[in-house]
């Protein structure tokens, strides 16, 4: 394949396609979150992600795997959970079987703040679903997000 392969370029008008639709998403929700809540879309997204903790084995997830499912790093996911353990949204506790672990749990603060957060979050999410669907290039993505099931868990 060549630089001017039509797959190639097929390829990439689609990953601009993907990405525009997902700038589009993530700037409606990110005004909204902070307008209404205070909320980034990933200090959003970090509750959510650690408010789906059990306790029992498997339960609490590593950093690791907090900052694998909010997509940054370890060390931007430090400093997010930081910032919101600041705002009392989180707190932090070392793991009983293994003294270096650090688990992170969302207050009941946090809860309620996401519980609140949520609506404007699917709100703006469908919004801009709708006002994405208006564009052609765009419209068969926003389908395939319609259609879309998260997983039941985090691996």
């Amino acid at each position: 394949m060549t630089a001017t392969d039509p797959a190639l370029t097929a390829l990439s008008q689609g990953w601009c396609a993907l990405s525009l639709l997902h700038g589009k998403i993530e700037a409606r929700i990110e005004r909204a979150l902070q307008s209404g809540h205070g909320l980034s879309v990933r200090e959003y997204s970090l509750l959510g992600v650690l408010s789906r903790q059990h306790n029992g084995p498997g339960g609490h997830l590593q950093m690791k795997q907090v900052a694998d499912a909010v997509v940054l790093s370890q060390s931007a996911t430090t400093r997010l959970v930081t910032r919101l353990e600041d705002r009392g949204l989180l707190t932090r506790y070392l793991c009983d079987t293994d003294r270096r672990g650090i688990y992170t749990d969302v207050t009941e603060a946090g809860l309620t703040l996401l519980a609140e957060a949520r609506p404007t979050n699917d709100s703006a999410l469908r919004a801009a679903l709708d006002e994405a669907a208006k564009s052609p290039e765009l419209t068969p993505l926003v389908r395939a997000v319609e259609e879309l099931r998260a997983p039941a868990q985090i691996a």
